[in-house]
């Protein structure tokens, strides 16, 4: 494991790193995951071995610090990511993000292009996420207090034992107010910062997901859609054979 100080209090992220040549690649998990728990399978299989990989938590998950003043809207998490690429020597990087996790690269790379020469996303959050629907319980139903007092015990019982294993893990703050991040979205929409970058991009969906909205203006934005069979949302998870072919093309 190593780390890098991010914030100034000194807080810092942490990553799982597998050994060997350039360029980097760097993983970024998705809300209440964790980097190696989802990408180490994928990323260690031959297609891939070889390469210096990079599995980063964000700030207030996983490994890393979990900093009471930090913000953790999208912007936040992307900036505290960059400087964690910075203290790792990281330029140039094919970045792959899952979930949340990729909105997040998303705006990594659109503020800091140095650091991102090719983009992989696995279901990304492209467009703010709507409230909860009347009747049903999620995150961001919750004020923060609410949801530290015992919202994330009430979401780690629904969430079922798989996602609840990295989910616990998780600063009940950071997860609160990532999520109102994804609800609040980005001005202009992540979406929106997709289609403007001028790097290879590739969309990853599971053929078990509803198909993405707007398909077709992300491939006519030059966005490489991918629909992998025998998954869902958790693409490296489900086919981590299929995720590693798309991930090692060029």
């Amino acid at each position: 494991m190593r780390d890098a100080q991010v914030l100034a209090d000194g807080s810092r992220i942490r990553w799982v790193e597998i050994t060997g040549t350039g360029p980097a690649r760097v993983c970024v998990h998705g809300a209440g995951a964790q980097a190696a728990a989802y990408f180490t399978q994928a990323m260690t299989l031959p297609l891939l071995a070889g390469r210096w990989t990079l599995m980063m938590d964000l700030l207030g998950f996983g490994l890393s610090d979990r900093p009471a003043e930090f913000g953790y809207r999208l912007d936040d998490h992307a900036d505290a990511l960059a400087r964690a690429m910075d203290g790792a020597g990281v330029s140039d990087a094919e970045v792959i993000g899952h979930s949340m996790g990729g909105a997040v690269t998303i705006a990594l790379a659109h503020r800091r292009p140095d650091l991102v020469s090719r983009l992989i996303l696995a279901e990304a959050t492209l467009d703010p996420v709507p409230p909860p629907a009347p009747g049903s319980v999620g995150i961001t139903s919750f004020t923060e207090a609410e949801f530290a007092a015992d919202g994330m015990d009430r979401i780690l019982d629904q969430v079922g034992p798989s996602w609840a294993a990295t989910m616990r893990l998780a600063d009940p703050t950071a997860l609160h107010r990532s999520a109102f991040g994804l609800r609040a979205g980005a001005g202009p929409t992540t979406r929106e910062l997709l289609m403007n970058l001028r790097i290879p991009r590739t969309f990853l969906v599971g053929a078990l997901s509803q198909p993405p909205a707007g398909r077709s203006e992300l491939e006519g934005a030059g966005v490489r859609v991918v629909t992998i069979p025998d998954a869902g949302h958790n693409i490296m998870l489900d086919n981590p054979q299929a995720f590693a072919e798309q991930v090692a093309q060029h």
